[in-house]
């Protein structure tokens, strides 16, 4: 698909419940090109990425967004055939918040690539330059300790990857995921200006991305309101308050709504607002403060 001039978006074939229609692969630039989020280790998604390869095109940048398994695994592959480094924030674990050592052992959730690990380690800042296109790493963590947002001043755009979405609000899974610093990496976007559009891992391009942005923020802030008034009535589990609180949901997605009341309650607990009943955990009893 033809997004803009100087770039392309490749679906890979990964439709899910948690990947909307599958993974966008972004090809950017006209001779050097940079590949942004190659996807799942998919022969067929591969090829798809060779084959939009003109003769005078080469892969010269891997860039990557965050190590789910859905955005990352082939990177690896990539750079071997083509020569190119891959570039990102840092393995796995980089960027997780302390307090997530608590829920290590948690399970579940997206999916870790856990033999991710960049040729390339990017900053806050951090500046990558093609022929004609160059990307400035913004690091967002939330959504995953290690993700990155790259800002694309020639197209005034937004690669936003997980982190902001246009079909979905985001998952905060813990460990890997903290909503406090989810929070935080949206009120840094929410303070930017200039981009028009942004270019998410999954869905179609977002075209009024800073609305977008406080609609989650906005949404977020019901959820807390929600947990906190659940608690107020009586103290819960994470379990008790799901059931409570998400009475229209499939319940196939019930485990994942669990997990981002877990998010919420560890982020309430940071703040002083909710307390557990003994330990910090996945299955404690907790009450306001």
């Amino acid at each position: 698909m033809q997004l803009a001039k100087g770039l392309r978006c490749i679906l890979a074939p990964n439709a899910s419940p948690m990947t909307y229609t599958g993974t966008n692969t972004y090809l950017l630039g006209t001779r050097d090109i940079a590949v942004i989020d190659p996807g799942p280790p998919d022969e067929a998604h591969l090829a798809s990425i060779m084959d939009a390869l003109s003769a005078e095109q080469r892969i010269s940048h891997v860039m990557v967004t965050h190590s789910h398994i859905d955005h990352s695994p082939l990177a690896m592959t990539l750079a071997q055939i083509t020569g190119a480094r891959v570039y990102g924030f840092g393995p796995s674990k980089a960027g997780r918040a302390p307090v997530m050592a608590s829920f290590a052992d948690l399970g579940g959730g997206e999916g870790i690539d856990e033999s991710f690990l960049p040729d390339v380690t990017l900053a806050h800042g951090a500046q990558v330059q093609g022929t004609d296109w160059s990307l400035t790493a913004l690091h967002t963590p939330g959504h995953m300790g290690n993700h990155l947002c790259f800002h694309w001043p020639e197209g005034e755009a937004l690669f936003s990857g997980d982190l902001v979405m246009g079909w979905a609000t985001s998952m905060v899974s813990p460990p890997d995921g903290h909503l406090t610093d989810f929070m935080a990496s949206l009120d840094m976007l929410a303070a930017r200006s200039g981009d028009k559009t942004y270019y998410s891992g999954h869905g179609a391009p977002i075209e009024a991305p800073a609305a977008r942005v406080q609609e989650l923020i906005k949404h977020r802030r019901m959820r807390e309101s929600q947990i906190l008034d659940a608690l107020r009535a009586a103290p819960s589990t994470p379990q008790e308050l799901t059931a409570r609180i998400y009475t229209d949901v499939n319940p196939a997605l019930l485990p994942a709504a669990q997990r981002n009341v877990i998010a919420h309650l560890i982020d309430l607990t940071e703040r002083n607002q909710v307390k557990p009943q003994e330990t910090l955990s996945a299955v404690s009893r907790f009450s306001v403060i």
